[in-house]
């Protein structure tokens, strides 16, 4: 009896495996892709087939960078529900605001069916560059350079130099990285501002650290200036990797500084501009150089020289070690004034007086008024175009200081302390006009009161 309700039981599961395992089975996701419309769009699309009806689907996208916390976008495209659908989403940058040139999109597929069978399709990449250029790629170390134009002598100088930069900023300012670097090389700035979206018409190059990545517009007339640039947008590079942090910034001075550092000794102009600064001290506050630097021209070259001078004096009198110290202190989220406290025994304005003191200038002016104390905030570095010294130059800010056309600083708007003038005149009338209704209805409401008293007296 036994084994005939065994063998019963037996049977009854291996009519019932097939079913369930048909019913169970997951989503096929096939023609699986992304097309671009760079540096617009993004296109993902996919079919996608059940052997039931399919009622979710849901896109998780994103980009390979440094984070603090897994970041999982997710989109849901529009569909009607059947047992294959061809599902579609656009990725807008216009919206959210473009990614670099060369980073690294992935996405994958989750799909409900409505036996609450759930399939995720396996994760895709893609690079984020345009299909209009040949680009050609040339590896050396930790740098993976790209470029279209020119001939393999050009990529070579320019290779070259980052890595020169990459030595220096390692011997010099103890900054390193074991990641590898994408370096994307444009023909000329038209084509690089063809590239990204929103950024000043000027910018000759960027820096994206969380990306590893740094993009130039240099043509083969810009050598010198390209050399530079490399190693100056690399050194930005560097400095993110090292202080990568949720808790804490890198003022504009330090991180501009050790950029302009690594190039070398500043130009002539600059260096002129600085010394005349120093002789007529004119020189800015460092404290004014933690946050975003001026959009006036003049100010904004003397800013990068003087945050220059303020590194050189702290690596050259206090050593590579301790810059670095500094570095990772404000990694681990402490004030840049603790950081300097911690590693150099004194504050900002403590190093404004060491650093006056070590170039021979004058004292710093003591003012009655507590200095005010912004808070830094990053903004990816953005390396001028070539050309004449003292053009329009600026490191962006969230709100710009100023604004100037053909590098001519103007004027700043005046700041409104109220509400404008008709706006206030016509609060006044409604105001005039709702007392003067209020008026009417109580002197009718007393009138009515005194008929109806009138006319009581005279029934009696």
């Amino acid at each position: 009896m036994r084994i005939k309700t065994l063998s019963l039981l037996l049977i009854t599961v291996s009519l019932l495996l097939p079913t369930s395992a048909f019913a169970s089975s997951p989503a096929d996701v096939t023609n699986d892709r992304v097309t671009f419309d760079f540096p617009i769009s993004a296109t993902f699309s996919a079919t996608i087939t059940s052997n039931a009806e399919i009622r979710s689907i849901v896109l998780e996208y994103g980009n390979e960078q440094q984070t603090c916390g897994d970041v999982i976008a997710k989109a849901f495209p529009q569909f009607t529900p059947g047992a294959r659908v061809d599902a579609e989403w656009v990725w807008e940058m216009r919206q959210s605001g473009s990614l670099p040139p060369g980073a690294k999109l992935w996405w994958r597929w989750r799909v409900i069916d409505s036996n609450g069978v759930e399939t995720v399709s396996e994760r895709k990449t893609a690079v984020w560059l345009d299909d209009v250029h040949q680009w050609k790629t040339l590896t050396d170390g930790l740098i993976n350079f790209h470029w279209y134009r020119g001939d393999d002598s050009f990529a070579r100088d320019l290779l070259n130099a980052a890595e020169s930069g990459l030595e220096f900023n390692k011997t010099e300012s103890g900054l390193t990285t074991e990641a590898p670097i994408d370096i994307y090389i444009f023909a000329d700035t038209n084509d690089l501002r063809d590239a990204i979206l929103y950024e000043p018409s000027w910018t000759g190059g960027q820096a994206f650290p969380d990306q590893d990545i740094v993009i130039l517009g240099i043509s083969q007339a810009d050598l010198d200036w390209g050399r530079n640039s490399i190693v100056h947008e690399l050194t930005h590079v560097l400095v993110g990797h090292l202080t990568f942090s949720c808790l804490g910034d890198v003022p504009t001075w330090l991180n501009e500084g050790l950029a302009v550092y690594s190039e070398g000794e500043l130009d002539s102009s600059s260096q002129q501009q600085l010394d005349d600064a120093i002789q007529n001290d004119t020189l800015l506050s460092i404290r004014s150089l933690s946050a975003g630097f001026s959009e006036v021209s003049d100010k904004a070259y003397l800013s990068y020289s003087q945050s220059f001078s303020v590194v050189k004096f702290l690596i050259e009198t206090y050593g590579q070690e301790k810059m670095t110290a500094l570095l990772t202190s404000l990694r681990d989220g402490v004030t840049i004034d603790e950081a300097l406290s911690n590693v150099y025994g004194f504050n900002v304005e403590g190093l404004e007086d060491a650093w006056r003191a070590g170039i021979g200038t004058a004292p710093r002016a003591i003012s009655a008024q507590p200095t005010a104390q912004p808070t830094a905030t990053f903004v990816p570095t953005i390396v001028p175009v070539s050309g004449s010294q003292f053009s329009q130059v600026t490191t962006p800010t969230a709100v710009p200081t100023s604004s100037f056309d053909s590098g001519q600083p103007t004027e700043e708007a005046p700041q409104q302390s109220g509400p404008p003038l008709w706006l206030t005149l016509s609060l006044l009338g409604m105001c005039c006009v709702f007392l003067l209704l209020i008026g009417v209805v109580v002197l009718g409401f007393i009138a009515r009161r005194g008929n109806h008293q009138q006319g009581g007296g005279n029934n009696g």
